[in-house]
């Protein structure tokens, strides 16, 4: 439930950030739509210029037209109050899997922001029932396939506006349901559409964004997990701390790189060197994990650009001015910027993946890992040769790996032409977006994987060298992991505490580093 106490996000046109986004997605934080006063004027401004240019007979696309390839249609005016109903209805015809609860209550706050930007020509009322939606946790089924990213999000933003007006299914109280049952519930009756509405909900990039806001979070957590994977897997092989040298990476200065060098340098201050003979020189995939997470950290502020400039934006198609009394047709439905975070993104995700599958492959190989028992097992004696550690475990990393680094695949470079050559150059932004929450579904289950080894490498170390010291920081999430996994010595199966793992994860449990 919404923590009441919690500073709301306020929705008056000014900006918000991608995790005042991610708190609605939730419910950490309220929603409030701003009853100021000139805020409120700005919004119905430009709602009663697109009524007055109807009264004048003024020619507006998607008002006074139909949609797309058909703007050269005219609606006669005895219709024209019909055409918003019309749109929403007809792209009813979405496939996939149902975004998700979190990934819905994203969508509805961005939306709403854009709408809020006053340039989309809409109703208080219109924003008054979105954020209703929000308020009270009505959550509209939406179909996650079927976009392609310009005009914007169409088919899947229709099942926002269609739940609006009292159609279609939501999830309400736990319960899936008609949108009527659901909105009457709450007191709220469907809304009726003005013309230039249902366009204004639908020809915009709030699916993408949402989903892009939701991604960005988990990214940037997973590259400050990785970093404390990969100072305990150097602990664990008895690897050489000296690879992390303030001086060294002084040479190389990419902000994040360093700022990853220096976060191993704190986690490994402590730590006594192992009586093991330590290498000159590591394998790349600890001596170069602040290459590779580093790519990760220095792309995020970019990353973060883009996506919250989409999400502070007008979107939609025209644009109404209702300082300038102007109807402005453009093409800021194009998800462009988002399809190109995404797209870099899961890149960057799939190569932390990667790397930690690479530290695993060495932690359980006798070969390469410095005296530590095969696959991790912490079996000894006669039972040693029964027992396989993480040996499964291992495989099962190689495999989530190997599908994160296919689904790279970047989507922005397959548009289609579409839509009678109308949309004929389109931005596959929401597929990017849907991507990457698949690679990195897929690496947070590698770091998963890499806590259970981590609890078992720094223990089995421990037995070799019982003088061995962490620092604080390792020493807490050692301590943290032993009581979370018992240590494997006789085989047993992992999934309960991987899907354990992975939730803890998703829920951000452990406090990594101060955040830049």
């Amino acid at each position: 439930m919404t923590n009441e106490t919690a500073v709301p996000v306020v929705f008056d046109g000014s900006p918000l950030t991608l995790e005042a986004i991610a708190a609605l997605s939730r419910r950490e934080r309220p929603a409030v739509l701003s009853a100021g006063p000139a805020f409120r004027r700005r919004i119905q401004a430009g709602a009663d210029f697109v009524a007055r240019l109807l009264a004048e007979d003024g020619v507006i696309y998607g008002v006074t037209t139909g949609y797309g390839d058909s703007c050269t249609v005219v609606i006669p005016p005895e219709l024209v109050p019909e055409l918003p109903h019309h749109l929403y209805t007809y792209h009813g015809c979405g496939a996939g899997a149902m975004l998700s609860p979190e990934q819905t209550r994203a969508v509805l706050a961005v939306r709403l922001q854009s709408l809020s930007q006053g340039m989309s020509g809409v109703s208080v009322e219109l924003l008054e029932q979105l954020h209703a939606l929000l308020q009270h946790d009505i959550l509209p089924l939406i179909p996650s396939e079927g976009s392609v990213g310009a005009s914007g999000d169409l088919t899947p933003l229709s099942y926002v506006v269609a739940v609006m007006c009292g159609e279609r299914e939501v999830l309400f109280a736990g319960e899936r349901m008609p949108a009527a049952r659901a909105l009457a519930a709450v007191g709220l009756a469907p809304l009726k559409l003005r013309p230039k509405e249902g366009l204004a909900m639908m020809n915009g990039t709030a699916v993408m964004t949402a989903l892009a806001c939701l991604a960005f979070e988990r990214a940037e957590y997973l590259a400050r997990l990785a970093t404390r994977l990969t100072a305990t897997n150097v602990v664990a092989s008895a690897g050489n701390a000296h690879h992390f040298d303030e001086t060294l990476f002084a040479a190389k200065p990419h902000p994040g790189q360093q700022q990853v060098a220096a976060r191993l340098r704190a986690d490994l201050a402590s730590a006594s060197p192992s009586r093991n003979e330590q290498r000159l020189q590591d394998r790349y995939s600890l001596r170069c994990a602040p290459h590779v997470i580093g790519v990760l950290q220095d792309s995020l502020p970019f990353l973060r650009q883009l996506i919250e400039n989409e999400l502070n934006s007008a979107n939609d198609n025209p644009l109404i001015d209702p300082d300038g009394e102007r109807v402005l047709h453009g093409g800021h439905f194009y998800g462009g910027h988002i399809a190109m975070a995404m797209d870099t993104l899961k890149t960057a995700v799939a190569n932390i993946a990667d790397l930690l599958d690479r530290q695993l492959a060495l932690l359980v190989d006798t070969r390469f890992n410095h005296g530590l028992p095969s696959n991790l097992s912490g079996a000894t004696g006669p039972r040693a040769a029964i027992n396989h550690g993480l040996k499964a475990l291992q495989i099962s990393v190689s495999a989530w790996t190997a599908e994160a680094l296919k689904g790279t695949m970047p989507a922005s470079v397959f548009s289609r032409s579409t839509e009678c050559h109308n949309q004929d150059k389109v931005s596959m932004g929401t597929i990017a977006a849907r991507d990457c929450l698949r690679v990195l579904e897929l690496a947070e289950q590698v770091g998963a994987a890499m806590l259970i080894a981590a609890r078992q490498g720094i223990s089995l170390r421990q037995r070799i060298d019982p003088a061995l010291s962490l620092s604080p920081a390792l020493a807490a999430m050692q301590a943290e992991l032993e009581d979370r996994i018992p240590l494997l010595v006789e085989d047993r199966a992992l999934d309960r505490e991987l899907l354990a793992l992975i939730e803890a994860i998703r829920s951000r449990a452990w406090s990594l580093y101060e955040r830049a």
